[in-house]
């Protein structure tokens, strides 16, 4: 019994989770690449799609960030920022140690565009 009752207490607290949220998590990837951001993006983008279909991107001033969500939850976001003469890479994940749908997927295309 108590185990159901921890159980479903994580499950309101993972309740709504918004990108905000997730900025606060330590990154599963903090990485550099030659790439500029939006070849970094490109490369990694169609990847999430084919794991998520709930994959977006959007173009910000300094880069683009990439992101998964579903149900009021982002389970994954990617912050692709300009740096020196490439790109800054940060994959966040909502929680990295679960086995989630399209995880590994998402993390592997993150690393091989790279």
């Amino acid at each position: 019994m108590r185990i159901l009752i921890v159980a479903m207490g994580l499950a309101f607290l993972a309740g709504c989770v918004s990108p905000a949220d997730l900025e606060r998590n330590e990154p599963t990837i903090s990485a550099t690449t030659l790439k500029d951001p939006k070849a970094y993006a490109l490369c990694v983008f169609p990847k999430w799609q084919a794991a998520r279909t709930d994959s977006a991107m959007a173009e910000n001033s300094d880069g683009y960030r990439l992101w998964v969500a579903q149900s009021n939850m982002t389970d994954e976001l990617l912050d692709i920022r300009k740096s020196g003469s490439g790109s800054a890479v940060t994959l966040k994940q909502r929680m990295a140690w679960s086995p989630g749908l399209g995880r590994s997927a998402i993390e592997k295309a993150a690393r091989d565009c790279l």
